[in-house]
Parts: structure tokens; C-alpha cells; sequence
């Protein structure tokens, strides 16, 4: 399935050596999630993950998408993603204006309950 709303760049765009002063796994996902309106990270294999970036295509909006599998250090993006959900081992995990949403039961249960689209708004990534 053709994916033209997906936004691919380097990751060493993004993920420089690092060094000792670097940052960490979880403020590295903060400032990537912070730096687009809508922002998901997937892994480039899994179903679960190629759902919601329909989901979103589908609604007009356009993600970036961080595919974990493709970077070096995806599984110490994936495990830092881990902590900020609190334990649960899931992709996709999605952010919206800089905030956490969450795994595809989150993303779900807000498009279903209908305050997903208003936060899409409130971010810029949705105009109607």
C-alpha cells in the first residue's frame, strides 16, 4: 500500500554519535515528538503500526514517522518508549502537539470518543 503521507528523513539527521554529554533516549523522544505536529513511532514491519499511519493519512494528516527498525539504536528508542508508557511494551506510540497520546488503544479510544480530532486541531495537523 502506498504510503505518500509518511515523512522520511536520515535518522543521523536526528540521532548523532553520542557522546558523554549527549542526551538521553527519553529527552531525545521528546524533542523529536515536539518538533512535528504529529509524530509516531512504528516499526516498519508491524500491522499495528501501518493502521494508525493509515488512520491519520486518512484524516489528512501528514505524521512523521520514526520506523524503529530501520535506526541503530531503535531498541534504545523503543525501550525509553517503554518508560513513558509506563512499562507497556507497544508500537506504535503516538504524539500529538508534543504530547504523549499513547500506543493504538489510546489513539483509538480518542478518535472513537471523538478528542482526537480536536487535539489534531489545537496542534496544527488538521484544519477542517
Amino acid at each position: 500500500m502506498d504510503m505518500h503521507c509518511q515523512t522520511t528523513r536520515p535518522w543521523g539527521a536526528y540521532f548523532p554519535a553520542r557522546s558523554s554529554g549527549g542526551e538521553d533516549p527519553v529527552e531525545r523522544i521528546e524533542r523529536l515528538a515536539a518538533e512535528n505536529a504529529v509524530v509516531i513511532f512504528s516499526q516498519s514491519t508491524c500491522c499495528m503500526c501501518h493502521a494508525v499511519k493509515r488512520l491519520f493519512c486518512g484524516m489528512g494528516v501528514n505524521p512523521t514517522v520514526y520506523e524503529l527498525d530501520e535506526d541503530p539504536r531503535g531498541q534504545e528508542l523503543e525501550t525509553a518508549l517503554m518508560l513513558l508508557l509506563g512499562g507497556a511494551s507497544s508500537l506504535p506510540v503516538v504524539f500529538v502537539g508534543g504530547k504523549l497520546v499513547g500506543a493504538m488503544d489510546r489513539v483509538m479510544a480518542s478518535h472513537i470518543n471523538g478528542s482526537l480530532v480536536p487535539l489534531l486541531k489545537e496542534a496544527g495537523a488538521l484544519w477542517l
